[in-house]
């Protein structure tokens, strides 16, 4: 069943079964439908309609390869709050922040900065370099504050299988689209949604 939210989009309900079926997606997407199927206790057509229901009502929007960064070389992850001058009204800074291959996001913020970026680098040096090269020369970034930098052992980010062509060699930094939203805020169906 689907009801309006406040931005005139249609808010879709998740019964036990979608939950259930989403729950085991999101942990592997490549599980086989049966196996899922016999788990829940349904039959594979049955999950075949759901999860087709649930594509042409906007929830699902695809499926992911995860790539493990630190077998690129990539280890080091920091999120950066820039200030830009007239932010709203400088889609070109944000252009430009999206070019940059080693940005995996970039999102406006009502705190403390126009726009948060979370980047992920080689090193603390490829980290220094991007965002004295590139980052601080964009036009319109007027200043880019110290920020809270994570090296992780095992950083991963998400690749649509679209993209796996475009990378000349295993090498080259391997960047998603631009996210935007979380897999868990589509699901809008409060704290328990996949217990």
């Amino acid at each position: 069943m689907k009801q309006a939210s406040e931005n005139n989009q249609e808010v879709i309900k998740l019964d036990g079964i979608d939950k259930q079926i989403l729950n085991h997606l999101m942990k592997d997407a490549r599980k086989p439908i049966l196996e899922i199927a016999r788990k829940i206790g349904i039959s594979g057509a049955a999950i075949h309609q759901r999860l087709k229901k649930l594509e042409n009502a906007g929830l699902i929007e695809g499926s992911k390869f995860v790539i493990n960064t630190k077998r690129l070389g990539y280890t080091t992850m920091a999120y950066i709050g820039i200030f830009l001058d007239k932010a709203m009204n400088n889609p070109k800074a944000v252009k430009d922040l999206e070019a940059i291959p080693e940005v995996l996001e970039c999102h406006y913020t009502t705190g403390n900065w126009s726009i948060l970026i979370k980047v992920l680098c080689r090193d603390n040096e490829h980290l220094m370099s991007i965002l004295n090269n590139q980052i601080q020369r964009i036009e319109g970034v007027s200043r880019t504050p110290p920020s809270s930098l994570h090296t992780s052992a095992h950083a991963c980010i998400s690749i649509a299988p679209s993209g796996l062509g475009s990378c000349a060699d295993a090498n080259h930094m391997m960047r998603p689209p631009l996210l935007i939203r979380t897999q868990k805020a589509l699901l809008q169906s409060g704290p328990d949604a996949f217990a």
